[in-house]
């Protein structure tokens, strides 16, 4: 049917309804990309992420920015020229949009870097490798960055461990690697500082005839050409990097599984199989059980020993899942540093001042083992080395909360740490007390804590006001009266 002119017209021309809702149509995009542009302008500008975590200690080790989740390190040593080659790759999740981040490493020469995949800008500064990738990373991504570098590794040294040389040390047969506070960056880049812990796969890569011994689980062993032998280890737990580990040598290893079912591998230097009357196996195997019973479930799928003829190093180091000896000195050794695999290794620190929850639980260990063996008490051992250092001595000078960074490990921080527990203990009574250690266990296992919360889960557990007791023998200088 076909419109008269004036029909036509009419039809043609929008109705009053028509107009209105194109207005609002159009008012709506306007409104729209307003608010478009709004949340554009809102969300933040990709920045660089700082080259620290700012511990107090050490206000360079670990990086902001981002938080590890994995490490996946592939290094190969060369005994005869003490040469590593390393490709490490960190899986990372950024906290923030990051325009560039940095990675620790030490001395070692970086040859090329990569962010997911594509070959990435990087500057060197001293110890910090400024990475910036292609592209921004936007903030709560996960990201990877590979980094491939090489060298010859350098030990630290200085007043912090004792005088010893620490780190990547060069042994008559290969390397033992031990890293507390901040050598791990010594021979891979890394975050590094225990507030950001990550699991871990570890493949250590040396000569046939050699062993590499590292964390966790032994995932696979097989020869490639050149006459090279690879260790697969995987670390499924999250780690501080200070633990980690790539020991290598001539091992006699001996496996199995602690009574209680605990999978335990154990690898001496020949050198010392018959150098003293310590069965590190059986004790290591006897301790652990123990341990779980008093400190709750052990927190590795493995357990273990790592003993190397190193008389340069005059320490051993809780290296998670399989402590790293130097040579194993005495049965009090081993208990101590297992009893880290629950304080130190597990519950890690949040900053290095907190060391003494580390050492000084370490250092009751002892007395507690010698107390479930029969042999003294650890009101006794307490006492013992409480009357055994006059009220003068520069021992009582420390202030164990906050000990200072080149006195960090020094004997009051692992000594006045015991005698603190113990006190603790005869406050509040053992039935709170163990309850104390497990609950502490458990809350922040595989995570990292503080001073003051051990303070407030201590006055929470036992329902008394606590604050006197730990200001007198944690941050105060003097001998604590009794």
């Amino acid at each position: 049917m076909a419109l008269s002119r004036s029909a036509r017209l009419a039809a043609s021309r929008p109705s009053p309804t028509t107009t209105l809702n194109r207005r609002a149509l159009r008012g709506s995009l306007v409104l729209t990309a307003a608010a478009s542009f709004c949340l554009v302008a809102a969300a933040p500008a990709p920045t660089p992420g700082s080259d620290g975590i700012g511990d107090p200690y050490f206000p360079q080790l670990g990086n902001g920015g981002f938080d590890a989740t994995h490490y996946d390190l592939n290094v190969a040593y060369d005994p005869a020229t003490d040469r590593l080659d390393g490709v490490t790759t960190v899986t990372a999740r950024a906290t923030q949009n990051l325009s560039s981040f940095d990675l620790d490493l030490q001395k070692l020469t970086v040859t090329s870097v990569e962010v997911n995949g594509r070959r990435a800008h990087f500057t060197r500064s001293g110890d910090e490798i400024r990475v910036t990738p292609r592209d921004a990373i936007r903030d709560h991504r996960t990201f990877s960055v590979t980094v491939t570098y090489g060298g010859v590794p350098e030990a630290l040294n200085g007043p912090i461990v004792f005088g010893s040389d620490y780190g990547w040390m060069k042994t008559d047969d290969g390397v033992f690697v031990a890293c507390e506070p901040n050598a791990a960056s010594t021979w891979f880049p890394s975050s590094d500082h225990p507030s950001d812990k990550a699991t871990y796969d570890i493949r250590i890569k040396a000569p046939k005839g050699l062993t590499g011994v590292s964390n966790g689980r032994l995932v696979d062993t097989y020869d490639v050409r050149g006459g090279q032998t690879v260790h697969h280890w995987r670390e499924s737990r999250p780690m501080a990097t200070y633990l980690a580990t790539a020991s290598i040598g001539k091992f006699d290893v001996k496996t199995g599984r602690t009574p209680s079912g605990i999978p335990i591998y154990v690898a001496i230097d020949p050198v010392l199989k018959n150098s003293n009357n310590v069965d590190v196996y059986g004790v290591t195997a006897e301790v652990t059980d123990y341990w779980s019973k008093m400190f709750g479930p052990y927190p590795f799928e493995e357990t273990g020993a790592v003993v190397d003829d190193m008389p340069q190093a005059g320490f051993s180091l809780e290296t998670q899942s399989k402590p790293s000896y130097s040579a194993v000195r005495s049965e009090g050794t081993i208990v101590h540093e297992l009893a880290h695999q629950w304080f130190g290794d597990s519950v890690s620190v949040r900053q290095w001042k907190d060391i003494w929850l580390n050492e000084g639980f370490a250092s009751y260990g002892p007395w507690l083992w010698n107390e479930h063996k029969g042999r003294s008490s650890a009101h006794d051992s307490f006492l013992a080395a409480y009357n055994s250092v006059p009220a003068s001595s520069s021992f009582w000078q420390s202030v164990i909360a906050d000990p200072q960074r080149d006195t960090m490990f020094n004997s009051a921080v692992y000594n006045r740490g015991a005698m603190t527990l113990q006190v603790l203990r005869e406050r509040i009574g053992d039935k709170d007390f163990f309850k104390l250690l497990r609950t502490w266990t458990a809350t922040h296992r595989y995570g990292n804590a503080q001073t003051a919360d051990f303070i407030r889960l201590a006055e929470k557990v036992s329902g008394q006001d606590l604050d006197g007791l730990f200001q007198a023998w944690l941050y105060t200088k003097g001998k604590p009266a009794l």
